[in-house]
C-alpha cells in the first residue's frame, strides 16, 4: 500500500493547525475543524458565565432569577465542560499515537 504524503515545509511543521498550501494536499474548507472547535469553546465558556451569574443573583436573593432555572444551567454547564474534557483527552491520546507510531 502505497500512500501519497505531501512534503511539509519547516514553517509547515512549526504551524501544525495550518493550511497545507500543496497542490497534492486538500484546501481547508472555511468552516472546519479548527472552527467547529472554537464554537464549541466558546458555547461552553458562554455556558459557564450565565452559570456564574445565575448563581450570583441567587446569591443576592433577586426574586427574577430561580433555584431551579440555575441548578438546570449548571447541570447543563458540568456536562458541556466534562464532554469538553473528553475531546481534549481524546485529542491528546490521538496526538500521542500518532507520534510513537514507527515509520
Amino acid at each position: 500500500m502505497d500512500l501519497k504524503i505531501p512534503a511539509l515545509s519547516p514553517a509547515q511543521l512549526g504551524n501544525p493547525l495550518g493550511k497545507i498550501s500543496s497542490t497534492a494536499a486538500t484546501p481547508v474548507a472555511a468552516g472546519g475543524f479548527g472552527q467547529a472547535l472554537q464554537s464549541a469553546l466558546q458555547s461552553v465558556s458562554a455556558a459557564q458565565n450565565h452559570t456564574s451569574a445565575l448563581q450570583r443573583e441567587v446569591q443576592l436573593d433577586n426574586p427574577a432569577v430561580s433555584l431551579e432555572e440555575t441548578m438546570v444551567a449548571l447541570q447543563k454547564a458540568q456536562i458541556g465542560f466534562q464532554a469538553t474534557l473528553h475531546v481534549r483527552n481524546r485529542l491528546v491520546q490521538a496526538y500521542t499515537d500518532v507520534m510513537n507510531m514507527q515509520v
